[in-house]
């Protein structure tokens, strides 16, 4: 039902005409949600950029972290985390390294199709 409300969703902003880019952000760590919600969109006239932004363990631990001393997640948020991080790297999408970045610079390397960039050549 999940996957069907999704796509559900994301057709009808697609159909709509009124936006020229939808943006969908949800965590997606196997290539078969990312490849069946895809396959049930109405993409003929549509664009379509997988990408998948990463951090390193440390950072993720101490973000993490973060939404448990403000009482957003719960402690196991971390371990689960960590374990998957390796399935990320597996997917078929374009990576941004996030680790040292701030979620505009993000937002920009995104526009700008600088996705391969790494922290080393990021410019503040």
């Amino acid at each position: 039902m999940v996957m069907e409300n999704i796509c559900f969703l994301l057709n009808q902003f697609i159909r709509c005409s009124a936006y020229e880019n939808i943006i969908f952000c949800w965590v997606m760590h196997e290539q078969g949600i990312i490849d069946e919600i895809i396959s049930k969109l109405e993409t003929e006239d549509c664009q379509i950029y997988t990408i998948s932004l990463m951090c390193d363990v440390d950072v993720l631990r101490k973000r993490l972290q973060k939404d448990i001393d403000a009482g957003i997640r719960s402690e196991d948020v971390i371990q689960r985390s960590i374990a998957r991080i390796g399935l990320y790297e597996k997917l078929d999408t374009e990576k941004i390294d996030v680790s040292h970045i701030t979620s505009e610079q993000a937002a920009e390397r995104i526009i700008n199709g600088e996705r391969g960039k790494t922290d080393a050549e990021e410019t503040v």
